[in-house]
């Protein structure tokens, strides 16, 4: 389905570097570009399936023809169920289906090149230590870090009075600000530490403090500036801040 040569990663890093790309592809389609994604899944269309690739990409499409197919294949007819739920219950649901996937492809990958026990428990320790795409599409992950004592301010930070506030933090690196804080090197390590086991809600990565995040205030999830596409200049102007799922939301019934 990718088109163009067949890709065989054969070693265990190979085949993480795998997993990584095609994660993030079907993390982007149901989060960043969960619009065209839940167009394309038309329900009077035939059997749809929803494909991740390495390249980071995604694509819904029919099933591969040839039988067996080259690779495990997604769960079959993800759009028949579109519009008999609601649309944070069925995204769930091709979020569980999409980590099954993964999985499968990766002990695919595993098995085809023949990983020892010391290999297939090292590929799933690294797939492991990544929040699952179920856990990202529904703020799991996110809940889960919010619970641990390391973050417990991060999360008072975020209930103040002005949560545009919230974002200010991740922009220390830009220069006019760093100018500014020249004096407080432990403020940055202090956020570091408060922030670092935070993660994106699009491509579910960790916080680091070199770049900027800015904070939904409708379902809260932290995301990077550069996967909603907003910079620190425009969060300055932006009084409620929403992000992709929660702006589509309004849009949909």
């Amino acid at each position: 389905m990718d088109g163009g040569a067949p890709y065989n990663p054969r070693t265990v890093e190979e085949v993480f570097r795998d997993f990584k790309g095609r994660r993030a592809g079907l993390i982007k389609a149901l989060t960043t570009d969960v619009e065209e994604f839940y167009q394309q899944c038309d329900p009077e269309k035939e059997n749809l399936c929803l494909y991740g690739f390495p390249s980071e990409q995604w694509e819904v499409n029919l099933p591969a023809e040839e039988v067996p197919p080259e690779l495990p294949e997604p769960a079959l007819g993800i759009n028949f169920a579109r519009d008999g739920m609601q649309e944070k219950d069925w995204l769930s649901l091709v979020a569980v289906h999409s980590d099954v996937w993964l999985l499968s492809v990766a002990f695919y990958f595993g098995a085809r090149f023949g990983f020892d026990k010391t290999d297939r428990k090292r590929l799933f320790n690294m797939i492991n230590d990544l929040p699952t795409i179920f856990e990202v599409v529904t703020g799991t992950a996110k809940k889960q870090v919010k619970d641990k004592s390391s973050v417990s301010n991060h999360s008072s930070n975020k209930s103040k009075s002005n949560p545009k506030r919230s974002s200010e933090p991740q922009i220390k690196t830009t220069k006019a600000v760093q100018s500014k804080d020249e004096d407080e090197e432990g403020l940055d390590e202090e956020d570091e530490e408060e922030h670092g086991e935070t993660l994106c809600g699009a491509c579910g990565e960790n916080y680091a403090s070199d770049e900027f995040w800015i904070c939904c205030d409708i379902c809260e999830k932290w995301f990077h500036g550069k996967c909603v596409k907003i910079t620190p200049a425009r969060a300055e102007h932006i009084k409620q801040y929403k992000c992709p799922s929660c702006s589509n939301k309004r849009i949909r019934p």
